[in-house]
């Protein structure tokens, strides 16, 4: 349940008893402030999840694999995208949260035009979402993060329904960025994004006009998720040797089989969503 307090002079803050005692919980290095070095807020971190909670809960989120996950030290994870907006991205975050133990908070590399949104940078910084510099990862991952990554980008929330269980491209930075780090890849499948907002079509004119990449547009019009199972998978970590300079063509043979082992993850789970 989630109930309302008044701290301080701050504004009434949403708090889940469970949330609350996982944030406590969370091996981060909070200041006397409540802050770690990267700006993370304890306090923002227990008000959004407590919000993110009831939305895993009201979509009955399954979780597969979870032990795949180190539950200490540095991490990609990799998956796809699935969906007209990131549903699948704060998914994922809470369930880190919500299903490891200890918990652990999932940072994740976000669209840059997040940061024109009113509001929204500070937001993002104050519980762990980044804008997705390649300084700033490479940071993360040496103060041993949990990093979240979707190299399909923004073309992979717009993919329409009927492509719901495809990829699209990858993008390589994640792959370069692992073996700068030497850091091991989880990867993911995400399953019923494409259920919960079926796009139909994505306005790409009214997207840039409000700073986006695109509007998706669903049989009821706007993206607004319907009640639908949602299933996470995880995969068995996969560990790449060589140097984050290595020539594209070695660089794009490690990212398909990063590629192919999440096709199989969609393949082998995308009949099981009832």
């Amino acid at each position: 349940m989630v109930s309302s307090s008044r701290k301080g002079d701050d504004l009434t803050l949403l708090r889940d008893p469970e949330v609350e005692e996982r944030v406590a919980r969370l091996e981060l290095p909070f200041n006397a402030r409540g802050l770690d070095p990267f700006g993370v807020s304890r306090v923002d971190l227990t008000r959004w999840f407590s919000i993110l909670t009831w939305v895993y809960r009201w979509f009955r989120v399954r979780v597969s694999g979870i032990e795949h996950v180190p539950p200490r030290g540095r991490a990609l994870l990799i998956g796809n995208h699935s969906g007209g907006v990131a549903l699948d991205g704060a998914m994922v975050i809470a369930s880190m949260l919500l299903e490891m133990d200890p918990p652990r908070l999932a940072q994740g590399m976000v669209e840059k035009f997040l940061n024109m949104v009113p509001f929204s940078s500070q937001w993002m910084n104050r519980t762990g979402q980044l804008t997705g510099l390649p300084e700033t990862a490479a940071r993360l991952l040496a103060d041993e993060r949990l990093l979240m990554v979707f190299p399909e980008g923004a073309r992979g929330t717009a993919k329409l329904y009927w492509e719901r269980h495809s990829l699209v491209e990858f993008g390589s930075g994640f792959m370069r960025l692992a073996l700068a780090t030497q850091t091991p890849i989880v990867p993911f499948a995400f399953l019923g994004g494409g259920e919960a907002i079926p796009t139909v079509a994505n306005l790409y004119r009214l997207g840039r006009l409000v700073g986006a990449p695109y509007i998706p547009v669903t049989p009821w019009i706007l993206p607004i998720p319907r009640r639908v199972p949602l299933h996470i998978v995880y995969g068995a970590p996969m560990t790449f040797r060589g140097s984050a300079s290595e020539e594209d063509s070695v660089i794009e043979r490690m990212v398909d089989e990063v590629k192919g082992v999440i096709a199989d993850l969609i393949a082998q789970h995308k009949g099981g969503l009832a």
